[in-house]
Order: C-alpha cells, then structure tokens, then sequence
C-alpha cells in the first residue's frame, strides 16, 4: 500500500511536494468507506487531482511511472556511459543543473519502508532505503556519491557495491542478484500499474489476456456488462503475424533487428451482441472489437483489467485522464468499485487525475482525497489538499473547508485555485473582425 510519493525537481515541480494518502486525522467523514485501517496507520482507498490544463497533474503521474520504470530497469538497460532520462526544472537557474528526486514510502508486509534516490543526467547521485518495522526507522543501505553503506541487516547487498554502475540503481543491482527483500520491493513497484486514459494501448495487453483465462475472463464479462455497453462477450483469438512483406523490403541484418522482439502472433477480439428480429431476439452477432465498437467501449474494456487486477491483489492503480472518452456514470462506477467494502476488501487504492468536476458532488470524497495541482507565478506545481485549504470568509477569518460545502461549485468559483484564469475571447475575436474588416 502507498503511504507518499514525493518529488523534488522535476519537470513542473521545482520544490518539494507530497501527495499523502494517509487519512487525516482532522477528516471525519466517510471514515468507513473510504480509508484503509491497518496496524500502522489509516491509509486512503483513493485520490483525485484536479487542475487546470499544463498545471502539472500528468507530471505528478508520469513521475510515479519514471520511477517505477527506473527502479525495474536502470541495472538491466543502457551502458555505463549513457545518460540516465531525467529531466530538472529548467525555468530556474538555481534549479537546472540540480539532480532530480524521487521518494516513496509503502508498506509491505506489514512493514513500512522508505525508498528514494536522487539523479542527474550523468549519474544516481544519492539513494537510500530504510525500514520500520515499529516507530523507528532503520537504514539499510544509504548510498551518496561514489560510496554505498549497506548495514547488516541488508546484508543481500553486501559485496554488490563494486558491481553497480553510477548510472544504475543499488536496489535494482542487488535484485538482478536475488536478494530477497530487494526482490519484494521491485515486485511492489511492478504492481503498480500505469494507464493513460488518452493512450490505452499501453495498458490494453492486460485485458486481451484475462479474455484468453476462463476464470478471469467472468468476472471481466461481467464487470463489461454492468457498464451497459450491449455486449453480452468477448472472444479472442490468437492470429499470426504476416511479416512476408517485411523479409522483401528489408536487408536481411535489418529484418532481424526489426523483428528481434517483435511479437509471433497478435490477439484479436470480437465482441458478441445480440441480434433482433422484428424487435425480437433472434441469435448473436459477431462485431470486429477494434474496428466495429466505439471509442469510449475500447477505453473502458481496456481499462477494466487493470481494475480487475487491482482489486484483485489490493494493488495501485493509477490513471491519467481517466474520464476521457467516458461517460461520467461510468468513472463514478469505477471510483465507487474502491470506495466499496464488497469489491475492494484488500484495500487496493486508485490515484488519477481529472477533469471531471461532476465526481466532486456525486462521489463521497473525504476531503482530504482531493486534491489541486496549481502553477506559481514562475510555473512551478504547487500540490496541495482540499484539507488543507483555508477559504476567507465575509468576516475577515480564514477557516477550513466544511465537509458539506458544494466543492464542484466552490471550485469553479476559483476559491480552491488550480483553474484557469481565461482571458475574455470574445474582444480578442471583435479585434480580430474590425482588423480584418
């Protein structure tokens, strides 16, 4: 379970920012629906982030997903002289030959841990994991500079430190040696799966194959038929690839590099509908998924296996964009699907952001679940809670935002910030009609 993930330095966000799912003490509603009671701490089941456009939500995400993808992959990948894909605030020179920083902390297995690195193009510059099994947290390997101190009690990493590149991770060195604990932590960070609501391709592979499992495949049939989208299954079938044309135009060296990972086959799906016959059922009809169905029945097919899986193994999902080609019925339903006891009782948790104000007055979130990304004056992400907002009042004093304030109408009134401040287009259009008039 996520407890933080926290940013330093890069790309909008230049200081330091914290998205917590831990439930505020100070927030007293929905405390039975939407929070996660464990032995150490309260933990939330979701978070919204809203704002307006190029206000950095997507930044926050993609920076969950660098550092997953970085975690897993930076001792398996490049060489020692490549550069490491980071990328620092760069409108502040006191900033931009800064290193970047990534910080989580997780509970696994009933132990909290706290894992972090910082980088720059050229090198990890600092990294550190610590554990707790009670209060107090414990090292177990701090690394800065050319040095790494690993501790006895992570002793799986001792001797490794000569064998990890400046541009790769300890942790993802000491895993490629099956360290135990090192091991759990990178399976923890490949359960946290990623998907952009504009870019399902790069989530849809999850879905195509629960279709090909017959136990997962019911509950995902199931899950796709109380979205009300007229399909009654969904059939897959493994196709090969023809490639022949590819051996013709290419050089030989060039078709086996181009090919070398490429895929055998392709999974290609049907989607079984109904058929009428003078207003009554009269059989089934086969449509082609990809070609025949709409948009938004792609998006949502593709988006319910990793919602199936996430609710499956308690994991985190976390999405971008997840109203796009939606509509907002069904992005409540999916909320609600985590928010829910029966369908989420390992405490799986789903962060996303949005645009999708309705979710604020038709979803029970705590307020202490929603939160604002917000650009400074030197366009730099400013991330902060509903909880932690203070609105002024016509009597002069500041107070929290009340539980039961109408927070979809509140926001659109400006009062939490994180929304555009338009100019007016209308004079900018009459300008442009009596120039060309």
């Amino acid at each position: 379970m996520l407890i933080e993930f926290q940013i330093e330095n890069y790309l909008s966000y230049r200081d330091s920012k914290t998205l917590s799912m831990v439930a505020s003490g100070q927030v007293s509603e929905h405390c039975e629906t939407n929070v996660i009671t464990t032995e150490r701490t309260a933990l939330l089941k979701s978070a919204v982030i809203y704002g307006a456009n190029a206000s950095g939500k997507s930044n926050l995400l993609g920076a969950m997903a660098y550092m997953k993808w970085f975690v897993i992959n930076s001792s398996k990948e490049g060489q020692a002289d490549e550069p490491i894909d980071v990328s620092p605030f760069k409108l502040d020179t006191a900033t931009e030959k800064l290193p970047c920083s990534f910080q989580v902390v997780f509970l696994l297995n009933g132990i909290r841990y706290r894992y972090g690195f910082q980088a720059d193009q050229t090198a990890v510059i600092a990294e550190w994991l610590l554990e707790a099994k009670k209060d107090t947290e414990k090292p177990l390997f701090l690394r800065e500079g050319d040095g790494i101190d690993v501790r006895h009690a992570f002793s799986e990493g001792e001797g490794l430190e000569g064998k990890t590149r400046d541009n790769a991770l300890f942790l993802s060195v000491v895993a490629n040696f099956n360290g135990e604990l090192a091991g759990l932590i990178i399976k923890w960070f490949s359960n946290l799966r990623m998907a952009h609501g504009l870019r399902e391709m790069n989530y849809a592979q999850l879905s195509s194959h629960m279709i090909q499992d017959d136990n997962k495949k019911i509950k995902l049939i199931e899950l796709i038929q109380k979205a009300d989208l007229g399909i009654e299954d969904i059939i897959a079938t493994e196709e090969e690839l023809d490639i022949s044309g590819l051996r013709e135009a290419l050089t030989e060296e060039a078709f086996n590099d181009f090919t070398k990972n490429l895929p055998k086959s392709r999974i290609s799906l049907a989607s079984i509908h109904k058929k009428y016959s003078n207003g009554k059922p009269s059989g089934f009809v086969s449509l082609k998924f990809e070609q025949e169905e709409s948009e938004g029945t792609q998006k949502f097919f593709r988006l319910a296996g990793p919602i199936l899986e996430s609710l499956n193994k308690g994991s985190i999902l976390i999405v971008d964009e997840l109203e796009a080609k939606l509509h907002p019925l069904l992005t409540r339903m999916i909320v609600r699907l985590y928010h829910s006891e029966a369908t989420n009782p390992k405490g799986a948790q789903l962060i996303f952001a949005t645009h999708d104000t309705n979710l604020l007055e038709h979803v029970k979130f705590r307020r202490d679940q929603v939160w604002f990304a917000e650009k400074n004056q030197q366009q730099a992400t400013d991330l902060y809670s509903l909880a932690e907002i203070k609105v002024h009042r016509e009597d002069g004093t500041d107070r929290k935002v009340r539980k039961d304030a109408r927070y979809e109408k509140d926001y659109f009134k400006g009062k939490y910030g994180a929304v555009p401040y338009l100019g007016e287009f209308e004079k900018l259009l009459m300008q442009e009609d009596s120039v060309n008039g």
